[in-house]
């Protein structure tokens, strides 16, 4: 018998066809009655694995977003499309990002039963017609730093902060003169990561932890000068 009070539980996340993560996920899994392996949806080529598993599941419906570079305006993303697979009054999300922190696994149990944190895919909040992230930021440079599954497994996620608070510290966060930063999914080479390259400069860098990038951001970014023990695209 199904614990939770849905018909099906979709797990959506990038990685979850093969990785420690997944591995671990599925141990999890493994003592929760009704929920089974093709419960889980590799999302990292795209979601339209997801919606398809969607279309034919039967509702009620809960989908548990696993994306690691989820955050609020995913999850309304996330129910505003699933809407559309579906009876939308018997689809809801949830969001459980584990994937900075494995221990948190041990909660999922809990989180299927917990629909008071289950969000209904009913009135989603509508994307004002304008606003200010609709403007193109400015900007002289572009840096785009890996956030995929392999990049955040050897700790993307935390360098992205450092990333951020290092540039706007500095003046130089979006603006005249400054760098646009943006967070992908992969970008190979995956085993120099975590990877970040540079634009209009074409330039690649291994980034492996917050001293690398702060010299980074200090040196290349703000300052100008070639940091060549950094890049990956040369000898």
């Amino acid at each position: 018998m199904n614990p939770t009070p849905y018909a099906r539980v979709l797990f959506a996340g990038s990685g979850l066809n093969q990785s420690a993560f997944a591995d671990l996920l599925r141990q999890r899994l493994s003592t929760v009655p009704g929920v089974g392996p093709d419960d889980l949806i590799d999302i990292t080529e795209g979601y339209e694995p997801l919606w398809a598993a969607a279309r034919v599941s039967a509702r009620p419906l809960l989908l548990v977003d696993l994306e690691p570079q989820g955050g609020a305006g995913h999850v309304d993303w996330l129910r505003s499309q699933l809407a559309e697979c579906g009876d939308a009054e018997q689809s809801f999300v949830t969001s459980l990002f584990s994937q900075e922190d494995a221990s948190l696994l041990d909660g999922v149990p809990t989180l299927l039963e917990r629909r008071e944190l289950h969000l209904s895919c009913v009135g989603v909040p509508k994307l004002p017609s304008h606003h200010a992230w609709s403007e193109i930021p400015a900007h002289d440079q572009r840096l785009l730093l890996c956030n995929g599954p392999r990049c955040s497994r050897r700790g993307a996620l935390d360098l992205w902060k450092t990333l951020r608070l290092r540039l706007k510290a500095a003046g130089r966060l979006q603006c005249a003169g400054g760098v646009h930063i943006t967070r992908t999914q992969c970008q190979f080479p995956c085993d120099l990561g975590p990877v970040a390259s540079l634009y209009p400069a074409n330039e690649w860098f291994r980034v492996r932890d917050e001293a690398e990038v702060i010299r980074l951001v200090d040196e290349r970014l703000v300052d100008g000068k070639a940091v060549p023990e950094l890049r990956i695209d040369q000898p």
